[in-house]
């Protein structure tokens, strides 16, 4: 049977500066200039070296792989003196068989590599590349006659589960290496055995199967696949699935089994303030539960494969995911080839997640791309590989604002989303109603969504009357405010995805007064503060009851009578002035209330049980650091 022996300890790395030290894995050597803003972050080939001991094996019947689960952007691995592998694509698993050369003691050594090139995804993007060994590096003891390990990084196991009538069709497919048969049982959540079959590509028929139905019900069968020889088992693979049936329809929005199910989300990024990507399980537990806490139903997962870890907290959780490579802001005709891998990894690696319900093919690709010819025809390439790779999903990808609605590339792929900043960085918050209304009164067959929407807000700088580009908590607020009314007055948009969850690095940019930083997010880049937005979207999406006074940062006021707004998914709020009541309303989601101010307020507002206080102060003369102070730098925005 198999066994892991883990390799995050006692690493040498040298690095830019040429020197070398200890460190442990998770790693990047880009967690503090790759944060710093003025886009200088160093890229380059960094070096890192580790001696291990050989696991226990037997040389005649087992192997051993090493297995890299994330190493940005591109690796040589070499052991005892001999090249293993090389690898091109920072987000995904990639192994070696390293059986033949293992002695008692060993030297490795990964040169990884994020260099600047012309042939490997991402190259340009409003986000940091960080370089490093930044997921787990494993050795694998496996029998000789195993589940394949040697196929694009996957599990060795696809299962496709179709619901058919009341019952669901249970294809479970297997790659093996060596002798043997294959056997496979399928147990329920609880561990009971419920179906058993034999054979490399078998379909059995699970009855009255419990549905995987989003967050409501995110029910999780497991597989247990088996290679046997002579009666013996030679190895196991579990893969847990669930069982689910979606479609899309362009008037009615996103269906999962068979009901309407809006789709209401987030965009995530990987990384973490002087951390980079090089992140934790607990940080991604900590991601999901604050995602979960906000109330959404479906993530993008940007502009990358995510660890293998995240997918399963979104099978797990019930989100509903958009899977995607960094194929991203300019075609690069020498990169077409790292595309295709990077999809072949992706769809192998995660296929039996029932979180996945597309795959993203590319992001705001026109907006510096020249040759659009050679660009398209990677775009049909990369979309009849997702179809034949997995005919059970559907394939998408995310446009620039500058793209029109009659650009060829959006209506290559089954479904398509904009990202549109209409209201940030061009005036004008309507026209995100005109531009949805355009393209489905043109389109009217073709399915339509919002991949990105968002407005710079920093908690430290706030305004009584917020405008566009002041990148106050207030204006953020004021901005989701009008997005998710408008919404509404669509709701056959196929799914919304706010950007950002959370703020993200992005060295290239200089704004808010922190340089390095894309504040975009509802919850800031330490995960510390929940903004504003974050309570909005709480009270429109999340059955937690809760009530939330906004502004509670903007304490010093020069007003003598001043708004204070509330958000709640409450139907009653009721708001207290220093003890007293001073006004309740009905309504949803927003209550506004007008507050005297002479001197100092502590305010109080009530929804059902729930609480939230603030207070408020009377000032002179307008507190400046609330105010943003322009810089001299020209990195306003990366493009």
């Amino acid at each position: 049977m198999r066994s892991t022996t883990k390799l995050m300890k006692n690493w040498q790395f040298t690095g830019p500066d040429g020197k070398t030290a200890a460190v442990d894995l998770p790693h990047t050597w880009n967690n503090i200039d790759g944060q710093d803003g003025g886009n200088d972050y160093w890229r380059g080939i960094c070096i890192y070296k580790t001696r291990f001991a050989a696991p226990a094996f037997d040389k005649n019947t087992q192997q051993v792989w090493l297995q890299f689960e994330g190493v940005n952007a591109s690796a040589k691995v070499t052991l005892n003196g001999v090249e293993v592998t090389r690898h091109d694509g920072g987000y995904s698993t990639f192994r070696a068989d390293v059986t033949a050369l293992l002695a008692d003691s060993n030297e490795l050594i990964v040169e990884a590599d994020n260099s600047k090139n012309d042939r490997v995804y991402p190259q340009k993007a409003d986000f940091t590349f960080y370089g490093g060994i930044y997921r787990d590096v494993s050795l694998l003891v496996v029998n000789r006659n195993h589940i394949a390990l040697g196929y694009l990084g996957g599990p060795g196991v696809q299962i496709t589960p179709t619901v058919n009538g009341a019952n669901a069709d249970i294809e479970v497919k297997t790659w093996m290496e060596g002798d043997g048969e294959v056997e496979f049982s399928i147990y329920d959540a609880a561990g009971a055995e419920v179906l058993t079959g034999k054979g490399l590509d078998t379909t059995v028929t699970l009855e009255h199967p419990h549905l995987w139905d989003g967050v409501r019900d995110p029910y999780l069968y497991t597989c247990a696949v088996r290679l046997v020889l002579n009666g013996e088992v030679q190895d196991e693979v579990r893969q847990r699935f669930g069982v689910r049936s979606f479609s899309v329809d362009p008037k009615q929005g996103f269906f999962l089994n068979g009901r309407p199910y809006p789709l209401h989300g987030v965009s995530r990024h990987q990384d973490r303030k002087g951390l980079g990507n090089a992140i934790t399980r607990e940080m991604h537990d900590e991601d999901m539960q604050l995602i979960k806490e906000l109330g959404a139903n479906t993530i993008r997962l940007a502009h990358y494969q995510h660890d293998q870890y995240f997918y399963d907290l979104c099978d797990e959780a019930g989100m509903v995911v958009w899977a995607e490579i960094p194929y991203i802001s300019e075609h690069l005709p020498n990169g077409r080839a790292n595309t295709i891998s990077q999809m072949k990894e992706l769809i192998y690696q995660n296929y039996n997640h029932p979180c996945i319900v597309c795959w993203g093919v590319s992001n705001e690709i026109t907006i510096s791309t020249r040759d659009k010819a050679d660009m398209l025809d990677n775009h049909r390439e990369l979309n009849d590989l997702c179809h034949k790779m997995d005919s059970t999903r559907l394939t998408t990808l995310a446009c620039y604002a500058m793209c029109g609605p009659f650009n060829p590339v959006a209506h290559i792929t089954d479904l398509v989303s904009w990202n549109l900043y209409l209201g940030w960085y061009v005036p004008g918050l309507f026209l995100n109603d005109l531009w949805m209304d355009f393209f489905h009164l043109v389109y009217p067959g073709r399915p339509l969504g919002f991949s990105e929407y968002g407005a710079e807000g920093m908690p430290n700088l706030h305004s009584a009357h917020p405008r566009r580009g002041d990148h106050t908590e207030e204006y953020q607020a004021k901005y989701h405010e009008y997005m998710l009314k408008c919404f509404d007055r669509h709701p056959w948009l196929w799914a919304t995805h706010v950007w950002n969850m959370f703020d993200f690095a992005a060295d290239a940019r200089d704004q808010g007064g922190e340089p390095g930083m894309n504040h975009k997010g509802l919850v800031t880049f330490d995960r510390k503060t929940k903004k504003d937005s974050f309570y909005l979207y709480k009270a429109w999406w999340s059955e937690e009851n809760f009530v939330h006074i906004c502004s509670k940062r903007f304490t010093d006021r020069t007003e003598k009578e001043i708004e204070v707004k509330v958000y709640s998914n409450q139907h009653t709020v009721a708001l207290y002035a220093d003890g007293k009541k001073l006004a309740e309303q009905t309504g949803e989601h927003i209550f506004k209330f007008r507050v005297p101010l002479h001197g100092k307020v502590e305010l109080k507002a009530v929804a059902g049980d729930c609480i939230d206080t603030a207070s408020f102060r009377s000032v002179a003369e307008p507190n400046p650091s609330y105010k943003l102070k322009k810089s001299n730098s020209t990195s306003a925005n990366w493009v």
